[in-house]
């Protein structure tokens, strides 16, 4: 379950995991077969991962009122939800948040997958009998961190750097809330990098 869309810190990642994630990002995006500085589309990875991704209303079973409660207000405490319906994956998402929101859930989610994380817990449902699934602390970091790099690259912000794009025009490009993008910009090296310190010519 993943609970918030900050994605902060990484205290807990091993040695080697981050340049692992950011390689991870280039080949996956060859896998799906965009370019290494072109947007990820979350559906499409979810799609070649064979991972089905739902509403609450999607889900076979669930009370009227759970999915009343679930899509309102009164409901965004939670974000996505993992869960094994049958022989298939599922991540159902909270459909009130915004689509940068929804993008970095889901991402998070299948970043779970691509790491291969056994769950620390498994939770079956009372009212659908599928089996919702939480990770530990660890391996939700893995995944904040991963995820980051899956839609926000490093190859990716340097080349929007190099072309002096704004923030409002790379959050639009890439799908993501500019909070993801000043993290990764700070913790990839890509503003340092480009900092007009270094550069001579950055506003």
């Amino acid at each position: 379950m993943n609970p918030s869309s900050t994605r902060t810190g990484a205290s807990g990642i091993e040695r080697g995991f981050k340049t692992w994630a950011e390689n991870a990002s280039l080949s996956t995006r060859e896998r799906l077969g965009v370019a290494k500085v072109a947007p990820l589309d979350p559906d499409a990875l979810a799609a070649y991962l064979e991972v089905r991704v739902w509403n609450p209303g999607d889900v076979p079973g669930l009370p009227k009122e759970t999915k009343r409660h679930l899509c309102s207000p009164e409901g965004d405490e939670w974000s996505a939800l993992a869960m094994r319906v049958g022989e298939v994956d599922v991540v159902v998402l909270n459909p009130t948040h915004s689509k940068a929101r929804r993008a970095s859930d889901l991402v998070h989610e299948l970043s779970h997958l691509l790491r291969k994380h056994k769950p620390a817990q498994i939770y079956i449902s009372p009212d659908t009998g599928v089996a919702i699934r939480n990770f530990d602390a660890a391996q939700e970091e893995e995944a904040d961190w991963l995820a980051g790099c899956l839609l926000l690259p490093r190859l990716a912000l340097t080349h929007c750097l190099a072309q002096r794009w704004p923030d409002d025009a790379i959050c639009e490009q890439y799908g993501v809330s500019k909070e993801l993008l000043r993290f990764r910009m700070n913790v990839s090296g890509a503003k340092k990098q480009f900092a007009p310190s270094r550069t001579g010519h950055r506003d």
